[in-house]
């Protein structure tokens, strides 16, 4: 069984905790890696690592890490199909669907290649007599982030290529689900150039994550998960000192209104719901249907569920992979059931669905829920898994309120043909980020990610510009050069501009 430890100063680290996690192929259900789980010492050292490393790279010019992002994404870019194998064999997902999360991925890493543009100063000149103002932006020192598993690759270049960009050193602890990906990125990472301790990889569970909360020497900690450890990652982090963003749950709506094109609808819902068996903070769990829509939009899209194809990542055939873990798995499929006991129309049941010749993995079928209200479990939880409800509304006005009354506020859509019922919804609805027609609205690179309400605790969003602002920390120096001829004197009266 292959055993991954850590990544710390540069070079692989076998763990000495004795701690170790499983880490399985959910395709087959089998057990192919175990991972370490670090103790605190561990964090410790890479933590110390980076601190030390920090020292000199955040005094590094910007053509030095220029270079080196360059070179990185080249190294990348031809490593593309090897990492989206790494992240199909540990998530499950097809391997199209990998190859695109790291595409999405190495946008922000083409982002910090442009870092000389975001770091650009301010200057104000003779703001008073003979007296300049200068604004810049500097490093913070060792920072964070704390990955989930249903991105192994994409959220962790969120993070750090914009951080060791800035100056910054780096300290990413990924999901113990799916460690290689990450690990891998690191390891790329040294052989682009990237001076030792810059980027370190620490894996475990959270023990890890306390130690990296706690430990004075991080200035700043990175999430994305679930609501409720987003909580706790925010009240910790701050109780520490330390500056937070972290990304939360979803329970994202997709409105229908009459007009809609239902067969591009249906197609999107269908996309958006079931693409990487649901499990995307920005998937598309609630579709509400608007007036008479609802029967010809259930029909179309029961009709597309019933034919996709399910099967393992790295069979090309299959549109669909399987769940993360068999809990995972068994806790969605109970939403189902549950649903119908509530009084949902079951539409598509994929609760029995299996593989041939891969009845041990951790597959489940699509389902699609009708006449779902918002007191059912289903509507209510996030459930991170192919399951796709349908609400009936009778107006635009009764589907705008049931949508911002959710304690989410992620990512929403509308699909509609009426310009102007779309620009009342992005300037009405209670979300982060807006989909016109368009079902998954995550952003590029240059703009930044993020919800709002129990989807983002903290200010800032990630990556984009708010990921520059988030690594960095602004200073403002006031310049006088008096003449030489000129007295001084003395002036106890508070400085103004004259």
């Amino acid at each position: 069984m292959k055993t991954l430890g850590h990544w710390i100063g540069g070079k692989a680290v076998e763990s000495v905790s004795g701690n170790l996690g499983p880490v399985y192929d959910p395709a087959t259900g089998t057990q192919p890696t175990q991972v370490a789980l670090a103790s605190v010492e561990e964090v410790d050292s890479a933590v110390d690592a980076a601190r030390r490393a920090y020292e000199e790279w955040s005094q590094s010019s910007l053509a030095k890490r220029t270079a080196f992002l360059f070179k990185y994404r080249e190294l990348l870019d031809a490593h593309r199909d090897e990492i989206a194998a790494l992240i199909s064999s540990e998530h499950g997902k097809v391997h199209s669907d990998a190859l695109g999360e790291v595409a999405r991925g190495m946008e922000i890493l083409e982002l910090a290649c442009g870092i000389p543009e975001k770091l650009k100063g301010e200057l104000s000149t003779q703001v008073s007599s003979r007296v300049d103002v200068s604004s810049i932006r500097q490093p913070l020192g060792v920072v964070a982030g704390i990955t989930p598993f249903n991105f192994p690759a994409m959220v962790p270049m969120w993070m750090f290529p914009l951080a060791i960009a800035c100056g910054n050193a780096f300290v990413l602890k990924p999901s113990e689900k799916d460690p290689s990906a990450p690990y891998r990125l690191a390891e790329l990472a040294a052989e682009a150039g990237l001076p030792d301790g810059v980027l370190n990889v620490v894996n475990g569970d959270k023990t890890a994550v306390d130690r990296l909360l706690s430990h004075p020497d991080v200035a700043a900690v990175s999430f994305v998960g679930s609501t409720p450890i987003a909580k706790y990652i925010q009240s910790e982090a701050v109780a520490h000192g330390k500056r937070v963003q972290a990304l939360g749950g979803a329970k994202n709506h997709m409105l229908v209104l009459p007009d809609a094109d239902l067969d591009f609808a249906a197609d999107n819902a269908i996309n958006a719901a079931y693409g990487s068996a649901g499990e995307r903070c920005m998937a598309v769990s609630v579709v509400v249907a608007v007036g008479d829509t609802g029967d010809e939009l259930v029909a179309k899209i029961a009709d597309r569920a019933r034919k996709l194809r399910i099967g393992p990542g790295d069979d090309p055939s299959s549109e669909m992979g399987p769940l993360i873990t068999r809990e995972h798995r068994d806790k969605v499929a109970s939403y189902v059931g549950g649903a119908r006991e509530q009084g949902a129309d079951v539409v598509v049941d994929g609760t029995g669905h299996t593989v041939e010749g891969h009845e041990n993995g951790f597959f489940l079928g699509v389902s699609l829920l009708d006449k779902v209200s918002p007191e059912m479990d289903a509507y209510r939880d996030e459930i991170f898994g192919p399951v796709l409800c349908v609400v009936r509304a009778g107006t635009y006005d009764e589907a705008i309120a049931l949508i911002n009354s959710s304690r989410w506020g992620n990512g929403t859509a509308i699909f509609t043909r009426d310009g102007g019922a779309a620009r009342r919804f992005q300037l009405e609805v209670e979300a982060g980020m807006v989909g016109v027609n368009v079902p998954i609205p995550v952003p590029v690179g240059h703009h930044s990610f993020g919800g709002w309400k129990d989807s983002l605790f903290g200010d800032l969003h990630i990556y984009g510009n708010d990921g520059v602002a988030f690594y960095t920390r602004g200073k403002v120096i006031t310049t006088r050069w008096p003449d030489p001829a000129e007295s001084g004197g003395i002036n106890l009266g508070f400085p103004t501009s004259s």
